[in-house]
C-alpha cells in the first residue's frame, strides 16, 4: 500500500474497485482503511475507491498535537482530491466529509455519511439529549478523567463497537484501542463545540452536494438526532436506516450498506 506526505502527515492508503466514478472513503475512528473491505466489494462495480488511514491509525503516523485533528484530516482528505468526487464517511469520518464538503466544494460530488458523529448539531437543536448522552458515555469519561485508557476504551466501545463483548476482544485490539483514547479526546473541540465553524456559521446551509445520511436502527438514540439535524440544515439530502444495524454498519452490514449507496448514486 502507498504512503506519502499528506498535508504535513505521513498517510497510507489503499484503493478498491475499477469503477467508472471516483470515491473517497474517511473511516471512523479506531479502524483504519482495509476496514472498508467489506463495502468495496460491494461497490467495485460502480466505483475507484481511495481509503486512507486518519492519522494515529492504521499505518500512518502517530497523530501530533499541531493542529485540530479534523481540520488536518480534512487537509489530507482533499489532497487526494483532483476534481468532484463521491465522498463516503463513516462516524468521525463523515464529520471530516462534511467540513470536505464546506470547505472544497469543488471537490466534492455527492456524500454518504453513515453516522457522522456531529454532536454538536444534536445538542443544538435537543439539549435535553446531553444528559443521557454523557450517561451513556459515562464509563469512557471516568476512564479518560482517571487516566485509565483501558477502563476509557472498554466504555468507549460498548456503546460504539461493533457488539462483541470487551472480553471477546483480542487482548492486542483491546491495548491499542486504549493507546487511541487521546484520540477520541482530540476530536471532541470539532465534534461537540464545533471547533470547525461548520454550525455556528451557517455553512451546513450553504452544501449543494446530494447527500445520503444512514443510520443504524440499533444505534444511540442521539444519532437519530444528528442526521435529523443535518437533514434540516442540508437543501439535497436523503435518510435511509439499516435494519439490524448499529454504529459499525459499515462493517458488521457491509452489504445492506453498500445496496443503499448504489441506489444514491442511481438518483444521482
Amino acid at each position: 500500500m502507498p504512503r506519502a506526505v499528506k498535508a504535513g502527515v505521513e498517510t497510507n492508503w489503499t484503493t478498491f474497485g475499477q469503477g467508472p466514478r471516483a470515491a473517497l472513503m474517511i473511516h471512523c475512528s479506531l479502524a483504519h482503511s482495509a476496514s472498508w473491505g467489506g463495502m468495496a466489494r460491494g461497490l467495485s462495480g460502480a466505483l475507484s475507491m481511495l481509503a486512507f488511514d486518519v492519522p494515529g491509525h492504521g499505518r500512518s503516523a502517530d497523530w501530533e498535537p499541531r493542529g485540530e485533528i479534523q481540520g488536518v484530516t480534512t487537509a489530507i482528505a482533499a489532497s487526494f482530491l483532483e476534481g468532484p468526487t463521491d465522498i463516503i464517511g463513516h462516524s468521525f469520518g463523515g464529520t471530516v466529509a462534511l467540513r470536505l464538503a464546506i470547505e472544497r466544494p469543488d471537490l466534492v460530488r455527492s456524500l454518504i455519511l453513515y453516522e457522522p458523529v456531529f454532536f454538536a448539531v444534536a445538542l443544538a437543536d435537543h439539549p435535553e439529549l446531553r444528559a443521557p448522552h454523557e450517561a451513556e458515555m459515562a464509563m469512557y469519561l471516568q476512564g479518560m478523567a482517571a487516566g485509565d485508557h483501558c477502563r476509557a476504551a472498554e466504555g468507549f466501545v460498548r456503546l460504539w463497537g461493533d457488539g462483541r463483548d470487551w472480553a471477546d476482544i483480542p487482548e492486542t485490539v483491546r491495548a491499542s484501542m486504549a493507546a487511541q483514547m487521546p484520540l477520541i479526546e482530540a476530536a471532541a473541540p470539532a465534534l461537540y463545540d464545533d471547533a470547525g465553524g461548520m454550525l455556528a456559521s451557517g455553512a451546513l446551509e450553504r452544501i449543494t452536494a446530494p447527500t445520503l445520511l444512514l443510520e443504524g436502527n440499533r444505534s444511540p438514540t442521539i444519532i437519530a438526532a444528528i442526521n435529523e439535524g443535518l437533514a434540516a440544515r442540508i437543501d439535497r439530502v436523503e435518510r435511509s436506516v439499516i435494519v439490524g444495524a448499529g454504529h459499525m454498519g459499515p462493517i458488521t452490514h457491509p452489504e445492506q450498506v453498500s445496496s443503499e449507496v448504489l441506489r444514491f448514486l442511481g438518483w444521482t
